[in-house]
């Protein structure tokens, strides 16, 4: 959902025909309107959407179309006049076939369907080449038809006690129409080369071209808008994935009907209507899909998916006679707005949506931006087969060459495939005047910096985590903290902190830098020097992205702390394909401040020296990357991820004290549902081999008060944290924890109150070894294991939630309400 946000972020700051008809299809008898039936005219052929709506769109003026659909008599339509808005309807012939619900014998579709299923691998070219090369144009654009815009200025009444009382004049509608009638909102171009070598597939981008900015949005280009092949078992649209109309089970999802046969390149071809067999709108794509009568390949596809916003994607390809395949030739994919009862807030601007007309008796004006809508058409073009194709960094999904920004008006003259119209060209004069004018891309960057926890103040971008935080040990703790930007070089960096605790009344602080000594891997060599206080038997990953929070609860109970002063150098790295790692040595200087004592062979420790050599890494094998002129991606994150980090101590170098292992492990899962629902898995591990003092040692995140009343020990839920367990009551040498979520889609109680019910589960097992080694503080284990489960009802008003979690199993308490928590939850949705 963040690119629909950044999408319509890009609305809020735009295909112009001289000509266009529309109208709607309909059934003479039922008034129903007949989706997918075939318009042709003299230069062009189309169909209607699933709703039987059309549009006309031609540079010349079109005097006639033809209408026909399976089972109808065609009807021709002379345009005439200045009529723009046409209601057509069929009749039936006699012989008019009803659908015949799905078997294989009965329903004729279903029978071409399973053979287009059967023949996949013989017709999807990456399963029937061995390698293919072409090279791509891309345009796509956010704008509207000002032939649909009422310009007129309204006057604007509101209604008083006395009677309607003039407020003030609105011409939104009118500044609106006259800005689109000149240009676009939004305008974006790239030319790629797409390669295939047998196994991946991989588009390298030469050339691109965004309205506005210098440099481009790489996360616009990133944009997974519909899947590259129509054979994916998931077609992937907009970014969600849903079941294809010829995945092998494609029968449990979908209906089928065939609504005509049609040629496409001198070959007939059926013309297949789908749609899901469950009602839900979210259940599943709909539309058709053209099969080959021969060889029973895809010769068109069109896939569309109604809701808040109605989007659809086509694919058109060319019979290549001699290999007997078709060959994508060019996609579109456009974006308008769908129907929903309700206004959707984006980035602090509304976006009006039409309400149902099943559901609604009267409509409300519609708005300008009702109009509004996003293409993107790509044509393929200079298409090499089976020829030897070497694929450079090939787990790279997409490439964008160091120069591809600083291409001129003849590179994009040799690859448009027409030139570009008047308001595409005031598009790019107008918004890079506005961008420079409004100094967009700054504005821009400070937007990213605030969302991840920084402030630029030239060269430094100052760190809002240490500004003000609070726990029980230090009390208010007060800082100033940041690191350099690109403003102060792209190749060194320095970063660092101070910081003041209230309570304890100590300075803590931390220096260091590093320099970059590679782009493609964005590999860094560092080091830094950090006095400071943590967590006891606290479990972090080196490699874990730093996560900005305006607010983090759980320290807010912490007591129990040990400082150390450290001294670390590293290398972190992307050199290994798909993952991220970091390498480090490190000496520190242990002193816990609380009351412990460590036994080692006879020998006593109240402060202790560790010498350590640590790997940390993480690998997502599913996810895809972006790499960029700056450094590389994660642009599309799929599940599994897994985690690992492996510490071992060095004997004998600088004093080192202790002789250890550590192992800890990290696998997380998540799965998105098409009705909004979605299920998380976690599971963590760690083992500590050796002498390891409980300040290195484990606590699996435990997040309750040892207070006596249930009230008093109310707080701020954790994301991964047990609710009912009590600060410093388990420790463990090894441990494995499992979390299971699952959330489902808000519910609307009342205006302004939509909870999203979360339901949670989590578990855990572990053991201490050598427990006579540890000295002042009162522990359990967990070898019986750990259980709770609860209830999140998050956001049930803004941000705010409630939760509530019980503890059972072995380590249940006898008094029934210490067993219970209940803790407020907050969620705030800050990122694109």
């Amino acid at each position: 959902m963040k690119h629909l946000t950044f999408l319509f972020f890009l609305l809020s700051v735009s295909v112009q025909a001289q000509f266009q008809v529309s109208g709607i299809v309909r059934d003479e008898n039922t008034k129903k309107p007949l989706p997918f039936a075939t318009i042709t005219g003299t230069s062009f052929s189309t169909v209607t959407d699933v709703d039987g709506k059309f549009l006309l769109q031609n540079e010349n003026q079109i005097n006639s179309f033809t209408i026909s659909y399976i089972g109808y008599a065609p009807k021709t339509i002379a345009v005439t006049g200045n009529k723009k808005y046409y209601d057509l309807l069929l009749v039936p012939k006699a012989e008019h076939l009803d659908e015949i619900q799905l078997t294989s014998n009965e329903n004729p579709a279903n029978g071409i369907i399973s053979k287009a299923i059967k023949n996949k691998k013989k017709n999807d070219p990456q399963q029937k080449l061995l390698s293919f090369q072409f090279k791509s144009y891309n345009k796509l654009i956010v704008s509207a038809n000002p032939d649909s815009i009422d310009g007129s200025i309204d006057s604007v009444f509101v209604e008083r006690y006395t009677g309607r009382e003039f407020k003030n004049v609105d011409s939104t509608n009118y500044k609106f129409k006259k800005i689109i009638d000149r240009q676009h909102l939004f305008q974006t171009e790239k030319v790629s080369q797409f390669q295939f070598n047998g196994k991946k597939l991989k588009e390298t981008i030469l050339g691109t071209k965004m309205a506005g900015f210098r440099n481009p949005i790489y996360e616009i280009i990133a944009f997974n808008l519909q899947s590259f092949s129509v054979y994916d078992s998931k077609y992937e649209l907009f970014e969600t994935k849903y079941n294809s109309p010829i995945a092998p089970d494609a029968f449990k999802d979908y209906r089928f009907k065939i609504l005509d046969t049609v040629k496409l390149d001198n070959r007939d071809t059926y013309m297949i209507y789908f749609k899901p067999k469950k009602k839900r709108k979210s259940s599943g794509l709909e539309g058709i899909v053209y099969i080959d009568k021969e060889n029973y390949a895809i010769a068109k596809a069109i896939m569309r998916i109604r809701g808040v916003l109605d989007i659809s994607a086509t694919h058109e390809f060319e019979y290549l006679k001699g290999m007997d395949i078709w060959f994508p030739t060019q996609k579109e994919f456009k974006i308008v707005k769908g129907k929903n009862d309700d206004d959707i807030r984006i980035l602090g601007g509304t976006i009006k949506f039409e309400g149902d007309l099943d559901n609604n008796n009267t409509h409300r004006k519609k708005d300008a931006s009702d109009f509004t809508y996003l293409l993107s058409k790509s044509y393929n073009f200079g298409k090499e087969l089976n020829t030897p194709v070497k694929i450079r960094h090939d787990a790279i999904a997409i490439e964008i060459k160091d120069d591809a920004v600083k291409k001129d008006e003849a590179f994009w003259n040799s690859f448009r495939k027409d030139s570009l119209d008047s308001r595409s060209e005031r598009t790019y004069f107008a918004l890079d005047s506005i961008a420079q004018k409004e100094r967009l891309e700054k504005k821009l960057r400070l937007g990213r910096k605030i969302l991840n926890g920084y402030v630029p103040i030239g060269p430094i971008d100052m760190d809002l985590r240490y500004l003000l935080s609070y726990n029980n040990y230090e009390g208010f703790r007060v800082g100033l903290g940041g690191i350099t930007n690109e403003k102060f070089s792209n190749k060194y960096r320095l970063d660092g902190y101070t910081a003041y605790g209230t309570k304890d009344g100590d300075f803590k602080y931390s220096i260091g830098g590093a320099v970059r000594v590679g782009i493609f891997s964005n590999s860094w060599i560092g080091g830094g020097y950090t006095d400071d206080v943590r967590e006891i038997a606290s479990t972090s990953f080196a490699i874990d992205k730093r996560v900005f929070k305006i607010y983090d609860p759980r320290p807010i109970n912490l007591s129990t702390f040990y400082n150390h002063k450290t001294w670390r150098g590293y290398i972190e790295t992307k050199i290994l394909p798909k993952t991220e790692s970091i390498w480090q040595l490190t000496h520190s200087r242990i002193e816990p401040k609380f009351n412990y004592i460590y036994m080692v062979d006879g020998k006593s420790y109240t402060n202790y020296d560790m010498t350590t050599a640590m790997v940390s890494l993480q690998w997502n094998p599913f996810s895809d990357y972006m790499q960029t002129p700056t450094g590389k991606l994660e642009i599309e994150k799929r599940y599994p991820k897994f985690t690992f980090q492996f510490t071992q101590s060095l004997p004998k170098v600088f004093e080192n004290d202790f002789a250890f292992s550590k192992i800890d492990v990290r696998a997380e899962y998540e799965k998105r549902y098409l009705n909004g629902q979605r299920t998380a898995l976690l599971m963590e591990a760690g083992y500590a081999l050796g002498d390891v003092p409980i300040s290195h040692l484990y606590n699996t995140s435990p997040n309750s008060l040892t207070k006596e009343k249930l009230i008093e020990r109310i707080t701020i839920a954790g994301k991964n944290s047990f609710e009912t367990m009590y600060f410093n009551e388990f420790f463990s040498s090894k441990y494995v924890m499992f979390q299971l979520k699952h959330g489902f889609k808000r519910v609307t109680v009342f205006k302004g109150i939509k909870p999203s019910l979360v339901l949670v589960s989590r578990m855990a097992w572990g053991d201490m070894d050598k427990p006579e080694q540890h000295i002042g503080l009162n522990y359990k284990t967990l070898r019986d294991g750990y259980f709770e489960s609860g209830i999140e009802l998050n956001q049930i008003y803004k941000a705010f939630g409630l939760s509530g979690f019980y503890r059972y199993g072995p380590n249940q308490l006898a008094r029934f309400e210490d067993n219970l928590s209940i803790k407020l939850t907050v969620i705030l949705n800050l990122g694109l």
